[in-house]
């Protein structure tokens, strides 16, 4: 049996996601406007991409930065939207002020997707309880992934919670896998791997150059054969 990890890098144009296939990407999440951590893109972004890459594509379901679902009608439209232009998977996650999981926010969204698969983004890292947020969605259709760093500072400060989450894989609100990223660098793998986490995310880290450069297909590739 294959112990190759998945490897899921951020795409913001069809540069970014050609070179990252080209590096080995598994799959890629799709935004915009990093400045605000990441919204949903352009159809028009999407199509170019899938168009160019043959690789699981995931669309971020987000409208403006924070962890609030904002005008939910919007965010159903634009869920509505994506689907009609091919989408068939998602990021999103929402919380109401108290940090509690926005489960009427998620649930109007999923009510678009027609079961597809999606992962809980980071908003997890912000909860006030982490796991009741998972005993709350565990049996939302498609839930397949939390995008965690295990705390709201990163994988430096959250190592301990994410080991111990991925220990408890297979306990109730603990069967979706945990994709780490927030802060990941190549020297967090060995414990992580070595804790079981098999899927791990990248921005920053597949642009050597920063942001305001593409992704690297060479810094892709690295990180392809540290988890092969």
């Amino acid at each position: 049996m294959s112990n190759r990890a998945l490897l899921e890098v951020i795409a913001l144009d069809v540069e970014d996601a050609v070179a990252a296939q080209a590096g080995g990407a598994d799959r890629l999440e799709l935004v915009t406007d990093m400045a605000a951590d990441g919204l949903t893109p352009p159809r028009e972004t999407f199509a170019a991409i899938r168009a160019a890459v043959d690789i699981p594509l995931r669309v971020m379901l987000r409208r403006a930065d924070g962890f609030a679902a904002g005008d939910v009608s919007v965010l159903v439209e634009t869920a509505r939207a994506m689907r009609a232009e091919g989408a068939d998977e998602f990021v999103l996650g929402f919380l109401t002020p108290d940090g509690s999981p926005d489960l009427a926010a998620v649930e109007a969204v999923l009510a678009e997707l027609d079961g597809c698969r999606w992962t809980f983004h980071r908003a997890i890292d912000r909860a006030a309880d982490r796991d009741q947020l998972r005993k709350t969605l565990a049996d939302l259709p498609g839930l397949d992934a939390y995008l965690t760093a295990g705390s709201a500072a990163g994988v430096d400060e959250g190592l301990p919670v994410l080991l111990a989450e991925a220990g408890r894989r297979g306990e109730p609100g603990y069967g979706a896998r945990i994709l780490v990223g927030g802060g990941l660098t190549l020297g967090h793998l060995p414990v992580l791997r070595a804790g079981g986490v098999d899927a791990f995310h990248i921005g920053g880290a597949a642009r050597p150059s920063g942001w305001g450069r593409p992704v690297s297909a060479e810094a892709v590739a690295e990180w392809r054969t540290a988890l092969s």
